[in-house]
């Protein structure tokens, strides 16, 4: 069409690059770029400082008689895409994060961002990464899986706090009902494998399910589910149209899923019309007709670069608290030492409780009060998300093994200590 296109990008790149008249991306070979790991809104940041420094040599500026843009004021943005795209959180990448939650809990930031936090009911004062992760990206997100990515970007550009609180309003809307769908596809998921009777060495190494039925907007959450339920590489495929799939694949430490993918498009270049993405995430299409054959290739392919011991899958503890350490205290030195995430994660600690107390709330989070067996009448304050509902709340469970992250519970004023956890199971203990 003869107009000029700058691309900047942060995934790996093909073999093939398109024909821009400049492509930015410290992951392509020979940038010496030193942060490789930014995500698509560090990238264009960093684009925009060094666009600003050239306009400020020529003195574009004065000459328009127009304002220097303090480019701080963009940190807020900076840091919601980094969390949100899951990078690894290097020590530029936890700078940027940094920053950004320090203007978000100084309130100088989007209105748009202010809005999301209130209908998520996170305090903006006591911001973690977290919840930028798990608050703001899935309501923001939730638009472009299920309606119009516009709304999302509408509300983060939004300047009047009472358009961006309905915009935010009607997205946490859509999060409700793509946490309904993605219930949904999941039940549906694993009756199929159940129905399959694929147990133990039955079950493909590398798992690819598809339903007519499923919504392509929420079949990279449900890959990453279903990969947490049987620990192993999954690609989720949705009908992108009459004759095409569209999958979304995760997969575990130690395969590179982007790379097994172009080791397969190497050895079968009939198979995927297109593929890209990174070590745990990425994405494909190919034929319909095709799904059966490339689902054979694509365990053959997995078996060949892990073991089965690869699946077996581990927690990684920080060890044991005594009783003096599960502290408000400690809770807050933790939160103090962020921010945590990819690569960076936050200390996650273990040990066996009983369970004095256990109830659903939400329908899917097991809020319970434990208590150490050597000090029954601590009693501590805990909450596991999403779990499974027709197990839980289990009356016969009287102790549990749990891996648990220290974190602060804060209600009318008042401040509790509460453990987040991560992973737990029962056990049988003659303690009490």
């Amino acid at each position: 069409k003869g107009i000029q296109v700058l691309v900047t990008d942060h995934h790996l790149p093909g073999s093939e690059l398109p024909k821009a008249v400049a492509i930015v991306n410290p992951n392509q070979h020979g940038d010496v770029f030193p942060s490789k790991n930014l995500a698509g809104v560090g990238v264009i940041f960093y684009v925009m400082l060094a666009l600003r420094a050239e306009l400020k040599k020529i003195n574009w500026f004065e000459t328009k008689e127009i304002a220097e843009p303090n480019m701080a004021q963009f940190l807020d943005l900076v840091a919601l895409g980094t969390v949100a795209d899951v990078v690894p959180l290097d020590k530029n990448n936890r700078i940027l994060v940094h920053q950004g939650l320090k203007r978000i809990r100084a309130g100088q930031c989007r209105p748009g961002i202010l809005a999301l936090l209130e209908v998520a009911k996170r305090d903006r004062l006591q911001l973690s990464a977290s919840d930028l992760g798990f608050s703001v990206a899935p309501r923001l997100n939730a638009a472009g899986r299920l309606d119009d990515m516009s709304l999302g970007i509408n509300c983060l550009l939004c300047t009047d706090q009472n358009n961006a609180k309905a915009m935010a309003q009607s997205l946490d809307d859509l999060n409700r009902e793509r946490r309904s769908i993605e219930k949904t596809m999941k039940e549906q998921a694993i009756a199929a494998l159940e129905h399959l009777n694929l147990k133990g060495k039955n079950l493909p190494m590398g798992l690819c399910l598809f339903d007519e039925s499923w919504h392509q907007g929420v079949i990279g959450i449900l890959a990453g589910r279903i990969k947490d339920e049987y620990y192993r590489p999954v690609i989720v495929f949705a009908l992108a149209n009459e004759h095409e799939l569209k999958g979304s694949a995760r997969s575990i430490p130690g395969l590179h899923i982007r790379d097994l993918l172009d080791e397969i498009a190497t050895k079968h270049p009939e198979l995927m019309t297109k593929f890209g993405g990174h070590a745990m995430a990425a994405g494909l299409t190919l034929n319909k007709n095709k799904l059966s054959e490339f689902a054979k290739i694509f365990d053959a392919t997995v078996k060949q670069h892990i073991s089965e011991e690869n699946l077996m899958g581990e927690v990684l503890s920080d060890g044991e608290l005594t009783s003096d350490d599960l502290s408000l205290e400690l809770a807050e030195h933790l939160r103090i030492g962020g921010p945590w995430g990819q690569h960076f994660p936050e200390p996650l600690f273990d040990g066996k409780f009983k369970v004095v107390q256990q109830r659903l709330l939400g329908g899917a989070h097991l809020k319970m009060t434990l208590s150490l067996p050597e000090q029954p009448y601590q009693w501590l304050d805990a909450i596991a998300f999403n779990v499974d509902d027709a197990a839980w709340p289990n009356p016969q469970c009287q102790f549990i093994h749990a891996t648990y992250r220290l974190d602060i519970n804060e209600y009318q004023d008042t401040r509790k200590l509460q453990l987040i956890v991560e992973h737990f199971e029962p056990y049988h203990s003659e303690v009490l």
